[in-house]
């Protein structure tokens, strides 16, 4: 069976309608006939079940610049999973985003009204804005062809902890930290603020609070610092001489999560900005952390290594990688690996 292309559609006659489209969701309906994307009749010509598009045997097809060769390692790595599956139209993505698969659930196909994954194809060597990203995942075919499939989403992250710290407790401001010398005994223990530097059995006589933690305190009027009745800007200021400006967002998303009923710890052991607590009654009786987050600016540009990276590694820790997107507004975008 042959077909024909023509600008950049592949069209084929009513037995290949019946055969392809009608029984195994390939095409779309051109009157008696079927209208393929190249992705697709690449596949059917891989497959045998076409012999030629335009001459074209699948070798041909393939090295063409009809088809490009990741969507068809994609395309063919899910259709041997058993999903059916559709390369998306222009006006699909303009209603629904970017995207370049869509995915039904097993045993559905194009005629229901039900879609499984919205797929986006990328290379290991590709960048792809964090606008891009989110109810989308990320096939990302390496440089031998094995293909890693990363789901994102938008998540809710809130938690449960409520606590009140008092007011105006003394500290120290070193030099890249903050020394409260006799902390009040629950700003730790239930707010999770600090750490010990000398504990005495359950009492802690020495507390270590990092700069993002005493700059969240300061403002929330829980800490004092004696520095000449500017505490926020001496904070402040040594934050971003320690970090420039990075510590003003990791300061919002601390804060954000914070108000969130969230606790955020620091997460550099796991290559992490914060790894979290959403409910949080003691430390004595604290469960693990449940996500690692990383701040970025709202217009990161992700590298999929990087991302696949972050995504091992928190799995690796049984935690769920979220990155915090500051812009005006904070967003939230998670990664997590799927095997579809």
């Amino acid at each position: 069976m042959d077909a024909t292309l023509s600008s950049g559609v592949v069209r084929a006659g009513r037995q290949a309608r019946e055969q392809f489209h009608d029984a195994r969701g390939y095409g779309d309906p051109d009157g008696d006939g079927v209208r393929l994307a190249p992705v697709e009749a690449a596949h059917l010509l891989y497959r045998g079940d076409l012999d030629a598009v335009d001459g074209m045997g699948f070798r041909e097809f393939l090295a063409s610049a009809a088809c490009p060769d990741l969507h068809f390692l994609v395309y063919k790595d899910l259709r041997d999973r058993g999903f059916y599956l559709s390369p998306t139209a222009a006006d699909w993505v303009a209603d629904h985003g970017t995207a370049d698969l869509v995915v039904y659930p097993r045993g559905k196909g194009p005629w229901d009204d039900e879609v499984a994954y919205r797929v986006r194809v990328v290379s290991e060597r590709a960048t792809v804005p964090a606008s891009d990203l989110g109810d989308v995942v990320l096939a990302v075919v390496d440089e031998e062809s094995e293909i890693t499939y990363l789901e994102t989403d938008r998540p809710d992250v809130s938690g449960s902890t409520e606590y009140d710290p008092p007011a105006d407790v003394p500290g120290s401001l070193l030099d890249d930290r903050v020394l409260i010398w006799d902390p009040p005994a629950d700003i730790y223990e239930r707010g999770f603020y600090g750490q010990p530097l000398d504990r005495d059995g359950e009492v802690v006589e020495t507390l270590q609070l990092s700069l993002v933690e005493a700059a969240y305190l300061v403002r929330e009027g829980a800490l004092s610092l004696g520095a000449d009745g500017d505490d926020e800007r001496a904070v402040l200021e040594r934050g971003r001489t320690v970090e420039g400006d990075r510590f003003d967002r990791r300061l919002r998303v601390y804060t954000a999560l914070r108000e969130a009923g969230v606790v955020p710890k620091t997460g550099y052991k796991f290559g992490a900005d914060f790894r979290t607590y959403a409910d949080v009654e003691s430390v004595s009786e604290l469960s693990h952390s449940e996500l690692l987050i990383r701040v970025v600016p709202e217009d990161y540009t992700f590298a999929p290594r990087d991302l696949a990276l972050d995504v091992r590694l928190a799995g690796g820790v049984r935690k769920r990688m979220v990155f915090a997107l500051v812009g005006e507004a904070i967003a939230w975008l998670s990664a997590d690996r799927l095997t579809p």
